[in-house]
């Protein structure tokens, strides 16, 4: 999963330097779990003290916690009104809890006690994005860009909002900024990183950042790189080498397990865009642009006649893939939220159980959340094959197998749309960047529908839009032969 939207959180507030035990020190040296120990303890002696409550609520905001952190900074702020960075912990909470109109107030709040609290300006920007009103959000982060030009989060923060917008030439150079603290070094990198430039007679090494997800999306532009120089190598995780290698015979594929190879410029796979100039209008691939394996395909083709006869009338039955859930990320807090946000359970399809008459669905859902295919709602027959999924070229090859896919916001979405097979995808209210704001369609991928939530938290718009569109899908492949 890319970099994720997430508010910075306010640092401690304090009268004068603290010991180094203390819950402020913690806090500002980055040990979260220590920190609220330490306000713990402090809170026990003096259960009133506004400032201990208010920072002891923006490291349980930063823990994920927004519910305590909203309860123990709204004390701080009875105890203690005039309290600024009160009023932006509390709107960072308000904001995880999706309460944005509230999120909003509070950073107004705070902006009124001091008009010139970056925190808060960027932040503001951050629930104005939430609601969809870019133009608006960008004065938010324009300003605080100004008044702290430095700090990462705040700037990429702005680099999201643009791309969530569609301004893709601004937020992709925007987007650099992640660089900051996420540095290519930790992968291991430590070679100029290449910015689009002519690189004949050298070697470019490609490598993963984000999920599979991200890798598979923005896999599509490594020809493009390519053809502006010399040779390119490809690091991608282990389970994406088959599908990847044979979607893009021309280029030399490694895995994360291989030693790094000599090369003489890197570029992460999230900065391709930039480095090529990438506008809306020029993405490649739209149309599809993974091959699967064809003698896998035809291996899942003859699998899948045979889970189900054909009707009477000589129809077969509508075969029907379903996600309900991403992979966890508990090594990147923002990244996590949004998995949490963007997941949900098999239960959550259940009225589609029962729409086509006949149909049969299938689980690809892998990982842990995949358990919940042995209890399938009442009424949905679903069929579980995934323990015969041992990467993603498999994955591939089932889903060629299938007439549609109904997937969360994961990389199996990427693998069916990449595929151009029609895939409909459930997106939370706060949905990613990729998708842009408003749209139901995707100029990178031609296959694929978008379903958003019209309330935070809430499947049952999507459901009830897919259900109806479920019934025309059916129809349409019953006209063409199916």
């Amino acid at each position: 999963m890319a970099h994720a939207a997430l508010p910075p959180t306010s640092p401690p507030a304090r009268d004068h330097a603290q010991p180094a035990g203390s819950g402020e020190a913690l806090q500002l040296a980055g040990r979260l779990e220590e920190a609220a120990e330490a306000y713990r303890a402090a809170l026990a002696h003096t259960p009133d003290d506004a400032r201990t409550l208010s920072n002891y609520a923006g490291v349980m905001t930063a823990l994920g916690h927004f519910e305590q952190a909203y309860e123990l900074v709204s004390r701080a702020l009875v105890l203690d009104p005039t309290l600024t960075d009160g009023w932006c912990n509390l709107g960072n909470a308000l904001l995880q809890l999706q309460r944005y109109d509230d999120a909003i107030a509070a950073y107004r709040k705070c902006l009124e006690r001091n008009p010139e609290h970056a925190l808060a300006i960027s932040n503001m920007g951050v629930a104005l994005d939430r609601r969809g009103e870019h133009e608006l959000a960008w004065k938010f982060h324009a300003a605080a860009s100004r008044l702290t030009p430095e700090n990462e989060q705040t700037r990429t923060n702005y680099a999201l909002s643009l791309l969530a917008a569609g301004d893709y030439l601004n937020g992709f150079r925007e987007y650099e900024w992640r660089w900051t603290t996420h540095s290519s070094n930790a992968y291991g990198m430590d070679v100029p990183q290449w910015k689009g430039e002519n690189f004949e007679g050298r070697t470019l090494l490609i490598h993963t950042e984000g999920g599979f997800g991200d890798m598979i999306q923005f896999a599509r532009f490594i020809p493009q790189a390519a053809a502006r120089g010399g040779r390119t190598i490809v690091r991608v995780r282990r389970p994406l080498l088959a599908l990847l290698g044979r979607s893009f015979p021309e280029q030399t594929f490694i895995t994360e397990d291989d030693p790094i190879p000599p090369h003489d410029l890197q570029c992460p796979v999230l900065s391709l865009p930039f480095a090529l100039g990438t506008t809306v209008a020029t993405i490649p691939g739209a149309a599809g642009y993974l091959v699967p394996d064809p003698e896998k395909v035809a291996w899942w083709r003859e699998r899948v006649a045979a889970d189900q006869p054909v009707a009477k009338g000589g129809r077969r039955p509508l075969r029907i893939g379903l996600v309900w859930a991403g992979a966890p990320h508990p090594e990147v807090r923002a990244a996590e939220q949004a998995n949490r946000r963007r997941s949900t359970t098999l239960d959550t399809f259940a009225p589609l159980g029962r729409v086509v008459s006949g149909s049969v669905f299938y689980s690809l859902q892998v990982g842990p959340d995949g358990v919940q295919a042995r209890t399938p709602p009442a009424g949905m027959k679903l069929i579980d094959h995934t323990d015969l999924l041992h990467d993603f070229s498999d994955t591939a090859a089932l889903i060629c197998a299938l007439d549609l896919v109904v997937a969360v916001d994961t990389s199996t979405a990427h693998v069916a749309a990449g595929l151009g097979r029609p895939v409909w995808m459930l997106s939370r209210y706060d949905q990613c960047w990729r998708w842009i704001t408003g749209r139901t369609d995707s100029p990178w991928y031609d296959s694929l529908r978008i379903y958003r939530q019209d309330r935070p938290l809430d499947w049952s718009g999507p459901i009830r839009r897919i259900r109806a569109a479920l019934k025309v899908f059916a129809r349409a492949q019953r006209a063409g032969g199916a």
